[in-house]
């Protein structure tokens, strides 16, 4: 009986210790898998070109740059751009048939 003992004390501890080496080898490889992702994502993220800017971004930064200052008429209350004023007793007009009528 001792025997059958020691004999199954042995072959549990043959056990253990193939298992523990499975276990340091499979924590090895996905340690390895690990590091090989993420240089590969390090290396796919230096390789791309930085984003440029749209059409849209592009032709609106050129839009907010070339943007002209906008009045209101002292009569209708309609908008325009400040090149086509028509001044009149100190007052902002978009056309001159406005000039000639009352402010409102």
């Amino acid at each position: 009986m001792t025997k059958l003992l020691v004999w199954l004390i042995l072959i549990a501890l043959v056990v253990f210790a193939i298992r523990s080496k499975f276990r340091q080898a499979q924590k090895r490889y996905q340690d390895q898998f690990r590091q090989q992702q993420q240089a590969a994502q390090q290396q796919s993220a230096q390789q791309q070109p930085q984003p440029q800017q749209t059409y849209k971004a592009r032709s609106a930064a050129q839009a907010a740059n070339d943007a002209e200052v906008m009045l209101e008429c002292a009569h209708c209350g309609v908008f325009y751009p400040a090149s086509e004023t028509v001044q009149a007793n100190g007052r902002d007009y978009c056309s001159a048939a406005h000039a000639a009528l009352p402010a409102a």
